[in-house]
């Protein structure tokens, strides 16, 4: 497998970083890495962010010039003291990452324990990789009863139809409706 690694714009070889950030919700917190990361002569490539249970969380990916990673690490420890706690890990590009059929998957059903291990133990047995995954509990309408949520985006291996992986998600439960469509 080859590993592409990206230069910067001085021709500065850099890293590709990824943190997983975890606060108390407040105003700034993203302006607050940001400006680490921007400091540090980085590249906010992407990221996933979202306030959950009263905590923000998040996951960034930024490219950093090789020749400020240690600096930008020892910031990102010291932000710990603000109550915002980061990891840090080092990420390989493969040049071959993604293999296989993109799918949507939505999902609803009555809410009980367990569902989402349930339906994450089929999506493995099938070797189907979790691209993104967001998942909620809302008050259902029609019975009353909280109602599972899930959409995901999925890499379905060769050889696996959408239809075959939703026959194998119907399986786990009776009122589960799975419906999976190819990514455009």
């Amino acid at each position: 497998m080859s590993l592409m690694v990206p230069l910067d714009l001085e021709g500065l070889v850099t890293q590709q970083l990824v943190f997983t950030v975890l606060a108390s919700d407040r105003p700034g917190l993203v302006e607050t890495l940001a400006d680490v990361i921007a400091e540090a002569g980085g590249n906010w490539v992407e990221s996933s962010m979202a306030r959950l249970g009263g905590e923000f969380a998040g996951i960034v990916s930024a490219e950093i010039p090789n020749s400020s990673v240690d600096s930008l690490k020892t910031r990102l420890a010291a932000l710990k003291e603000d109550g915002i706690n980061v990891t840090v890990r080092a990420h390989e590009v493969a040049a071959d990452a993604q293999v296989g059929t993109s799918a949507h998957l939505e999902i609803t059903s009555q809410d009980h324990p367990g569902i989402l291990r349930d339906v994450t133990q089929v999506l493995a047995q099938h070797k189907v990789s979790i691209e993104q995954l967001e998942t909620s509990v809302e008050q259902g309408s029609m019975q009353g009863g909280a109602m599972f949520r899930a959409f995901a985006e999925l890499r379905l291996p060769d050889g696996l139809t959408p239809d075959k992986l939703s026959e194998a998600l119907h399986e786990t439960a009776g009122d589960l409706m799975a419906e999976i469509t190819p990514a455009d």
